[in-house]
């Protein structure tokens, strides 16, 4: 019974979803570059950063477990 009503429903999902990626506004290929250099050298100092802080807290804990 249900069956006429979903194959109708399907059409209709994927042309919605055809337009809805027609609205899309693509960055340019030099915006996606510059994003993309901005994420990998902030992963790296925050990276630097986690590395610096753990080595610290480690010190820190390994004289306060020798006491």
């Amino acid at each position: 019974m249900g069956d006429s009503a979903e194959k109708t429903a399907k059409p209709r999902f994927f042309d919605g979803l055809k337009a809805e990626f027609k609205k899309i506004s693509w960055p340019d290929r030099q915006s996606t570059f510059k994003q993309s250099v901005a994420v990998v050298a902030i992963s790296i100092v925050l990276g630097v950063i986690i590395a610096v802080l753990d080595y610290f807290i480690q010190y820190g804990v390994n004289i306060l477990t020798t006491i």
